[in-house]
């Protein structure tokens, strides 16, 4: 079994902000799966589901953000899961809009969210899946920038970013997150750059010896 965890805020009114796209990709990966029968446990609300053979939990914490770990740790304890049989969804302030980053392990970074769920789960290695919501504007707080909607220019990146994680997600589950990030994950642009231009380089050699 694998539990996929997205962070958000309940209610109405954090629906669409930028600390719930968490939330927004379980809901994407529900609609995909065709659940629909969400269920109140543990403070949270959780929906069962499979992907291939593998059995899944879809769990959105009821908590608000902070308390997040104090939903997902009695549920982990309940079913006895390992840290890694858990995926956690969270936003991230640290990439740009709509930029995803899949990661094996690590510290909480400044997150409120991902601090909590550390705490309640007691080890770090569970694989977390960020979506990008870029840095404050300037003037604003980061409580200001979390808790307000995405630009209308950043929108369809969000979204873009949610649909491009659907099948990252499924690879996490059915083959492991190496995987998944070796495959979803950006590759560095510079590292691009520097082999076209020694493709280049070498294409040049290549030319120039065979005109010798």
């Amino acid at each position: 079994m694998k539990v996929i965890v997205g962070l958000g805020n309940p209610g109405r009114e954090y629906a669409q902000t930028k600390h719930n796209v968490g939330f927004m990709l379980l809901d994407a990966l529900a609609e995909k799966m065709g659940i629909t029968d969400w269920q109140s446990k543990f403070d949270a609300l959780i929906a069962e589901g499979r992907m291939g053979t593998e059995k899944i939990l879809l769990v959105k914490p009821q908590t608000y953000m902070n308390e997040s770990g104090r939903a997902v740790g009695p549920l982990m304890n309940w079913y006895k899961l390992m840290p890694e049989q858990l995926i956690v969804a969270h936003d991230d302030m640290d990439i740009p809009a709509g930029t995803i980053r899949i990661r094996k392990k690590g510290s909480a970074g400044g997150h409120n969210g991902i601090k909590s769920v550390l705490a309640h789960v007691g080890d770090e290695n569970f694989s977390r899946v960020r979506i990008g919501i870029g840095r404050p504007l300037p003037g604003w707080t980061v409580i200001n920038h979390v808790l307000a909607p995405f630009q209308e220019e950043d929108v369809p990146k969000i979204k873009e970013a949610i649909q491009y994680l659907l099948p990252a997600v499924e690879c996490i589950v059915t083959e492991d997150t190496d995987k998944a990030m070796n495959l979803y994950n950006p590759k560095k642009v510079k590292k691009q750059k520097q082999k076209a231009e020694l493709e280049k380089q070498e294409s040049k050699e290549a030319q120039e010896g065979g005109a010798a």
